[in-house]
């Protein structure tokens, strides 16, 4: 009995002993699951401060994928939601963003057109995002608009505009520029396709392309456009006079076009202004015209269209002075270089010209009005299957005057009328016979050499105002074959002097000055 007591005793010692533990387990238990959770609650909330701690201005790391790792272990965060499909590669240039603001302490002043939205694929009409492009560089000074390689932009009319533009602004082309070839763009017509108004400082530099697409619009050229009268002079040898070559077949697009066509690349009132290494090609009209210019550079680039393209000129000044062109190539269906009224300090040198109309100061005075050149210097250049070599034309009617012209040193191949002063010019079917005149003086002829195809010397001024002060010396012009009836030089009304003998021999100038030459009135003088 004593020792069932003790036994039983025993046995309920060790069932109040499990009893115990149990509930000490459980007590344990339930504290550390509320410690875990104050742990990975602490945690969570340490590792969102770092996060926003490192993000701070610089936008969200993503430490799961190549960012740097917190030093202690984290639980792991909720599934992130599924990225987007990568975009589609595009080639984009390096640049900085294209807002304006500041980055490490200086202001952005790249702005690439693809950033504000130009596609570049031949396509898309890219005019708005050229547009942007240029507002947002037009503020800061010095900067650059980008128009990357290997893109091609179908851009309509467009102007980038001042004055209120900050100075010595860049537009680096070196992409491809095309035109609209569908009529909407261009409304009822406009002189302009791409044009910088009212800038200083303005350069557009590059290894790009400016298309003006113009076949269309030359197909389209109405048969009564103005057409280069010099075309009266060329009498093939059957002695039949073609007033006016036959317009080419026209084409899908004809009748489409307006009838007013459009310069390529056109500046106006501009100072300082800097054209080099862009080609414009297949413009409409003129190619590269300056207006109201001061301080113009243009040198090594290219103008190319065909030569029988209608009134394409290369380059066209216009009132500029101070203007230099150098180092570039011309091809077009017009004048390479067309000098007119209101135009001082025009230096032309080391220029490749051809085919085309040659270089010209003129025509002007038409529609009686007055013009004013002086101080031109083409020098240096080489010409091959153009109409003309070097010409002055005027119109009768016009006052005003031409002074101090030199041409040196150019070299002509197969060029039609080498050497032309043509004071009867008249690009309409009729014009009246008038005795007003721009007066011609100082204009000098040295070292003009090569073949020509129909007349070497055409000199013909005015009856009531001769051209005077007129030097030629190192002249030696050979005809190239008996293709053409040739003439001999040709003077009415020139007066100057030869300095040296001349092939072939220029007898018809009239040595020393007029006997009765008139006086200018204040009218016809310009001031210089």
């Amino acid at each position: 009995m004593k020792g069932f007591s003790l036994r039983r005793l025993t046995f309920m010692f060790l069932v109040a002993f499990l009893v115990w533990s149990s509930s000490i387990e459980t007590c344990i238990a339930r504290r550390g699951k509320h410690w875990r959770q104050r742990r990975h609650a602490a945690a969570v909330s340490l590792y969102k401060k770092k996060t926003k701690d490192h993000s701070h201005g610089q936008g969200h790391h993503n430490y799961h994928n190549g960012g740097s790792k917190p030093h202690k272990t984290t639980p792991p965060s909720p599934k992130p939601k599924a990225s987007p499909s990568p975009k589609p590669k595009v080639k984009v240039p390096s640049t900085p963003p294209p807002q304006k603001g500041y980055g490490n302490g200086q202001q952005f002043k790249v702005f690439d057109v693809l950033h504000f939205g130009a596609k570049g694929d031949g396509k898309t009409d890219d005019t708005k995002a050229f547009q942007a492009a240029w507002a947002a560089a037009c503020k800061v000074e010095a900067s650059t608009v980008v128009v990357p390689a290997s893109y091609v932009f179908l851009v309509g009319p467009i102007s980038f505009s001042g004055p209120y533009c900050q100075a010595n602004i860049v537009f680096q082309l070196d992409g491809t520029i095309i035109a609209p070839t569908d009529a909407q763009p261009w409304g009822k017509g406009l002189l302009q396709w791409l044009e910088f108004t009212k800038l200083k400082g303005i350069t557009v530099q590059g290894k790009g392309i400016i298309d003006g697409r113009g076949s269309g619009w030359w197909q389209d050229a109405p048969y009564e456009d103005p057409y280069d009268d010099e075309k009266k002079l060329i009498i093939p040898l059957n002695s039949t006079v073609q007033e006016r070559s036959p317009m080419p077949v026209r084409n899908e697009l004809s009748g489409k076009m307006p009838s007013i066509r459009p310069t390529a690349l056109r500046f106006y009132g501009s100072f300082n202004v800097t054209v080099t290494g862009i080609t414009i090609q297949n413009s409409p009209q003129c190619h590269l015209k300056f207006d109201n210019c001061i301080g113009v550079v243009v040198h090594d680039m290219s103008i190319s269209s065909p030569g029988d393209s209608p009134n394409t000129d290369g380059i066209h000044l216009q009132n500029s002075k101070d203007v230099l062109i150098h180092g570039t190539n011309l091809a077009c269906g017009d004048d390479c270089v067309s000098i007119q009224t209101g135009c001082s300090n025009v230096y032309v040198h080391n220029v490749n010209c051809g085919p085309g109309h040659g270089i010209s100061i003129g025509s002007l005075g038409k529609d009686n009005t007055k013009a004013c050149v002086s101080n031109i210097t083409v020098r240096d250049i080489i010409m091959h299957n153009t109409m003309n070599g070097v010409r002055i034309k005027t119109w009768q009617g016009g006052s005003g005057n031409v002074q101090g012209v030199l041409f040196s040193n150019i070299q002509v191949s197969e060029v039609q009328l080498p050497i032309v002063i043509d004071q009867f010019y008249c690009d309409k079917r009729t014009c009246k016979n008038q005795t007003a005149a721009v007066a011609l003086s100082g204009i000098t002829y040295e070292r003009i050499r090569g073949t020509y195809t129909v007349k070497p010397v055409h000199l013909a001024c005015s009856d009531s105002l001769p051209c005077i002060g007129v030097t030629l010396s190192g002249i030696q012009l050979k005809p190239l074959q008996e293709r053409y009836h040739l003439y001999d030089p040709f003077c009415w009304q020139t007066f100057g002097e030869l300095t040296t003998p001349t092939v072939p021999p220029i007898g018809c100038l009239q040595i020393g000055k007029p006997s009765n030459n008139r006086v200018q009135s204040a009218y016809d003088v310009c001031q210089v």
